[in-house]
């Protein structure tokens, strides 16, 4: 009888696949962590005239740009209707200003709509 944690054509159970799941997650964490505290060092090096490179790799910074279009400024220019047709509202804002009393909570609350996704979170067995 051949083991099935070693024979190729049995498919791993669900515990196993959480398993590998969670080291690999683990792994990938931590990985992340290491290479922004990299990063930063690198690009602060950098910023200060610094020059990095190895046989592959030549670090240089990037400087990447995002377009905004003042509220204002937009509605001088394509009027309320088209400033309405393409505004987004920040949540966080619009509960800030619900708590400060400058919009009803009540209402707001009733406006909302919430929207669900679903996301695997492994959560620690030992606490």
């Amino acid at each position: 009888m051949t083991d099935p944690q070693t024979d190729p054509d049995t498919p791993p159970t669900l515990p196993e696949l959480l398993e590998r799941y969670a080291t690999l997650r683990d792994t990938i964490q931590g990985l992340e962590a290491e290479k922004d505290d990299l990063g930063k060092h690198i690009k602060r090096a950098l910023e200060g005239g610094e020059q990095a490179e190895t046989d592959l790799y030549r670090a240089v910074l990037k400087v990447s740009r995002r377009v905004e279009y003042p509220l204002e400024r937009f509605r001088e220019v394509f009027g309320d209707v088209a400033a309405l047709e393409v505004a987004t509202i920040d949540r966080k804002r619009a509960e800030a200003l619900a708590q400060a009393g400058d919009l009803d909570p009540e209402q707001l609350r009733d406006i909302a709509q919430v929207k669900e996704t679903q996301a695997l979170v492994l959560l620690p067995k030992t606490r």
